[in-house]
């Protein structure tokens, strides 16, 4: 049997040009090789599987060609690659010290290509950081890393850093078309495009899974073949779930989401997807969005079409309710059961249960089509006729010439009143936002009471009277567990001027505090005093702070001045404050 080369390997780029995704990197570095302006030491960082050990051995070549050399030339010998993964110590790093100081051989440069750089210890990093910064003219490090944030700033400083991209699944996409037309393979745009999304950024998961998919399916490379292999959800599969919703179908919809659990799939999976089926479908309803739809041709023109079955409201309700049961799945006891009730909500969003009453027929308009029967509309009358109360005076009425019972009609003098019927015409949902906000508004609306200033109490009272008022309140505050206010409310004792009542605290907090909570103060004493005209004017007067004690000495200076054998008996006893 032959051996058999990976396609990551039997297509790894050989120059800069090959590289796939990452112009402005592979730009840069061929302007520093031709105008002599490369740094002595390159951080490459970036995902997996994008390019970073491939540009450094591309560039590790190029700078010790000098057009001279053979073209099978690789120049291995002034080339070392440290896996940092597994030679992470500082002996390792005093080698590789030692070894840089010998000139090269053959061509003008050692590389050194140091990979998984973060997996350097701690002293290793310290033990390099001299030769990093100050290496020898022939010498030039390339570091490669998944993960920038695990190494030391004083590393970074000395590097020049470039921050690799995720390949983008329209170049990834192009380039596997390239090797499949390399190897002789038909493969359908369709099934190329779901590779290099699974890949997810990185060029090499997409050559491994293309050479697994192709193991599967030979030379014959079809969407449905890549969709069993990698065990995906086809589009197929929220196309046929949209429609079922668009269409109200409930039953079918359950036990499609059935069959798709049946094949293996995943509910989280299921409505994950079907959550950016609606994203792509709100992206086709603008011109100007269209290309973040990142689907093949022939998919494309299934979103255009589906696209315009589907209104804006129903796509931001369905992307809602699928994101909510995305968030929801892990925490959910019944995790189907969220699913399935997430997929009724979903194929009732236009479902209205009046819906088959036509808005222009007070009869439904089927019944009229069985019967044969061409209905009338409904019009609504222009003019509104005013509704009054009062009953208007009889006029007198002057004798006509009877006529014959034959006739007379007893309804040809009496007029019908008209009735002026405002119909909406558009039905609002009883627990919707709307109709909950007419709700409070007609609430308010019916509180909308205006009292006359004259009609309320101002009765004279005593100053007694107004004192066990103010107790009273404090005492139900203390029933009430609100001892916050209760102190407040005892630090200052209320002064009456007329009906002002003035009081002072030693700062502003609780002042603030007071204005807060003195609604229910002053009704309190309006009530009880009959008196409506009662005010409050609250002042701060930091002089009064030094009449409370907050400290254990200031404590001790208050009790000392009511009682000063306070004191004696300290001293008696040798006592501590």
């Amino acid at each position: 049997m032959e051996h058999f080369i990976v396609s990551a390997r039997k297509y790894r780029p050989q120059t800069f040009k090959d590289v796939v995704g990452q112009q402005a990197i592979t730009n840069t570095l061929l302007n520093a090789i031709e105008h002599n302006h490369l740094a002595q030491a390159l951080l490459f960082t970036g995902p997996r599987g994008v390019g970073k050990t491939t540009c450094a051995r591309i560039l590790a070549k190029m700078i010790n060609s000098d057009g001279s050399e053979q073209e099978d030339e690789d120049f291995a010998f002034n080339i070392f690659e440290l896996d940092a993964a597994s030679n992470n110590s500082v002996d390792d790093i005093r080698n590789l010290t030692d070894q840089v100081r010998i000139p090269p051989q053959v061509g003008k440069y050692k590389v050194y290509i140091i990979d998984e750089v973060h997996m350097l210890s701690q002293a290793a990093f310290n033990a390099f950081l001299k030769t990093l910064e100050e290496p020898p003219k022939h010498c030039i490090f390339i570091l490669a890393t998944t993960e920038k944030h695990k190494i030391i700033p004083t590393i970074l400083s000395r590097c020049q850093i470039f921050d690799f991209k995720r390949i983008t699944v329209k170049d990834a996409k192009h380039y596997l078309k390239y090797i499949a037309e390399e190897q002789g393979i038909d493969a359908e745009d369709d099934a190329l495009h779901i590779i290099a999304q699974k890949a997810d950024g990185a060029m090499r998961d997409a050559l491994s899974i293309f050479d697994r998919v192709v193991s599967f399916s030979g030379k014959n490379l079809t969407r449905q073949a890549v969709t069993e292999n990698l065990n995906v959800l086809d589009y197929e599969t929220y196309f046929t779930s949209t429609d079922l919703i668009l269409e109200n179908k409930i039953p079918e919809l359950l036990i499609q989401f059935n069959d798709t659990l049946s094949k293996g799939f995943d509910g989280h999976h299921y409505i994950a997807g079907l959550a950016s089926h609606f994203r792509d479908l709100m992206v086709c309803k603008n011109e100007h969005t269209i290309e973040l739809l990142e689907v093949g041709e022939d998919t494309k023109l299934k979103y255009m079409e589906q696209c315009r079955k589907a209104s804006y409201e129903f796509l931001m309700k369905g992307i809602e309710l699928a994101n909510d049961c995305d968030l929801k799945f892990k925490s959910s006891k019944n995790q189907r059961l969220l699913v399935e009730l997430t997929l009724m909500q979903l194929a009732s969003i236009t479902f209205d249960g009046e819906k088959k009453n036509s808005k222009h027929y007070i009869i439904p308009a089927s019944y009229f089509k069985a019967k044969g029967i061409k209905p009338v509309p409904v019009t609504v009358p222009k003019k509104e006729v005013p509704v009054t109360n009062t009953v208007a005076e009889p006029t007198p009425v002057t004798p006509q010439p009877s006529k014959p019972l034959a006739t007379q009609n007893p309804y040809a003098q009496q007029t019908i009143p008209k009735i002026d019927l405002k119909l909406d015409s558009k039905r609002t949902s009883g627990l919707s936002l709307k109709s909950i906000k007419a709700k409070k508004e007609h609430l308010i609306r019916q509180m909308e009471v205006v009292i006359d200033p004259n009609d309320l109490p101002s009765e004279d009272f005593t100053k007694e009277a107004f004192d066990e008022a103010w107790t009273t309140y404090i005492n139900s505050l203390n029933s009430k567990g609100e001892k916050i206010m209760m102190s407040i409310l005892e630090m200052s004792k209320p002064v009456l001027k007329g009906t002002e009542i003035h009081v002072e605290f030693p700062n502003e907090s609780l002042k603030i505090e007071l204005e807060r909570s003195q609604f229910p103060l002053m009704e309190h004493l309006r009530k009880s005093l009959r008196n409506f005209n009662l005010s409050l004017e609250i002042h701060v007067n930091e002089e009064i702070s030094k009449k409370y004690a907050f400290t254990p000495i200031e404590k001790y200076e208050k009790f000392k001045e009511k009682n000063p054998n306070i004191e004696l008996l300290r001293k008696t006893f040798g006592l501590d404050i």
